[in-house]
């Protein structure tokens, strides 16, 4: 199908993305994905359908309505789980591996930092991308926004 912009994108009673273009047949159990995750996260975004085929493309979120984008981010989010570091409450070990016990956006828990290259800074941002020893990649948005026993406690790591 052709880039287009001109669709509806809804869950379905069983909780997944159905896709349906303008005049078109429904796909039910689609995918949102996007192209670059971390370094543009609002920009080339496809809907695929379950068969691997896209079914749209989009060039970027500003192109949507607001009911589009809406159900387009909340179907990235899901695919995208990277819960937000917001502070590190302290860990066991300044070698690896090492449990370390944070706040996330989405409570409190534990991660196993295996070795050093775990926490990964992303080029030109203060973002780092720390992968716990279940494979869970968390996210800090900003190094310089931790309070501080948080900065010191990453500090020993970079």
């Amino acid at each position: 199908m052709s880039p287009s912009t001109s669709f509806d994108l809804q869950r379905n009673a069983f909780g997944r993305w159905v896709f349906t273009p303008a005049g078109g047949t429904a796909v039910e159990n689609v995918q949102v994905v996007c192209s670059f995750p971390l370094t543009a996260p609002q920009e080339a975004i496809s809907i695929v359908g379950p068969d691997g085929h896209e079914c749209a493309f989009i060039a970027h979120l500003d192109q949507l309505g607001e009911p589009q984008r809406k159900a387009v981010t909340a179907a990235i989010e899901e695919r995208n789980f990277s819960p937000v570091i917001e502070r590190i409450r302290a860990v066991s070990t300044f070698a690896t591996p090492s449990t370390w016990q944070v706040d996330t956006d989405r409570g409190p828990t534990e991660l196993v930092l295996k070795g050093e290259e775990d926490i990964r800074r992303l080029p030109g941002t203060r973002r780092l991308l720390v992968t716990g020893g279940h494979g869970v990649v968390f996210e800090i948005r900003d190094s310089s926004q931790l309070d501080r026993a948080s900065r010191r406690l990453l500090e020993r790591f970079l």
